[in-house]
């Protein structure tokens, strides 16, 4: 019976033994192969317990390879599980909508419309339009930002409002 006790590694005063003289060793492994931001001491800690549920399948000569085998496993798990994560997030998701087909039709069809109204505005009129109402700059700031008084500002946006609103009935 004696012998059988000293193939594993389930006494007490063992398991402690391999602790001291693993621990260290095993989370500078994890840290220095793949750094801080995959929790070496988790994984340090994670090895140990998954010894201790295994301690009679493992021998004493062959804990520290199953120690530093298990915790560089767990780290390549998380590791491909942030890619599957990452790779969820990029994928963009259907957006289902409750909108009928006929509304999404108006809605990109009216959408087009703003953009060629956008587009036959001069460029000083489009200019002081798109940084008042895309980037939400002030007549103050606009007035700024191109060198120019607060009014011309104001007469610019003015002036583009109404031949948008001239060739967009919807406005």
């Amino acid at each position: 019976m004696s012998k059988r006790l000293h193939n594993n590694v389930c006494e007490e005063h063992r398991f402690n033994a391999l602790f001291k003289k693993h621990a260290k060793d095993l989370h500078n492994f994890i840290f220095y192969k793949y750094g801080a931001q995959y929790n070496p001491k988790d994984k340090v800690q994670d090895a140990f317990l998954k010894l201790w549920n295994n301690c009679s399948n493992v021998p004493p000569q062959k804990a520290k390879s199953f120690l530093f085998t298990v915790a560089n496993n767990f780290t390549l798990n998380e590791i491909a599980h942030k890619k599957v994560v990452l790779k969820f997030n990029k994928a963009k998701p259907k957006s289902d909508t409750h909108e009928t087909p006929e509304f999404l039709m108006e809605e990109r069809e009216y959408l087009e419309k703003v953009e060629k109204a956008i587009a036959s505005l001069t460029e000083a009129e489009r200019v002081a339009f798109l940084l008042n109402r895309t980037e939400g700059k002030k007549h103050r700031e606009i007035a700024e930002i191109l060198d120019i008084s607060q009014k011309a500002v104001e007469k610019r946006i003015y002036s583009a409002l109404k031949k948008m609103k001239a060739q967009i009935k919807e406005l």
